[in-house]
């Protein structure tokens, strides 16, 4: 059998320390970003969702409260309007993450 070379001694785990990861630069957050402020970051970029929920929520309470008070044709028209805004969410944030998508090329 073939005896293995000489091996060189590594530097030792330091548990302390982040592995070193080649290429890779790891940014350290200064001031984590609170929920208020992402909500408001994320609405500015892409303002159609949040308008989009709205409306589903609205058309979903309204046609519930026409449904509770019998008004059965036009709880079926505020249902297929909730549909309606919800497709329209749907297509905003697809919408939204292709503009990104096509922003952060070079």
């Amino acid at each position: 059998m073939a005896t293995p070379g000489p091996m060189t001694p590594e530097a030792p785990f330091e548990p302390s320390q982040p592995p070193v990861i080649e290429g890779f630069n790891p940014t350290v957050n200064i001031h984590p970003e609170g929920f208020k402020e992402k909500f408001l970051r994320k609405t500015r970029e892409n303002p159609m969702v949040p308008i989009g929920c709205l409306g589903t929520a609205a058309a979903l309470t309204y046609g519930l409260y026409c449904f509770h008070r019998g008004q059965s044709q036009r709880s079926q028209l505020m249902m297929r309007t909730r549909i309606a805004a919800q497709g329209f969410t749907i297509a905003a944030i697809l919408l939204g993450l292709a503009a990104s998508a096509m922003k952060s090329r070079p």
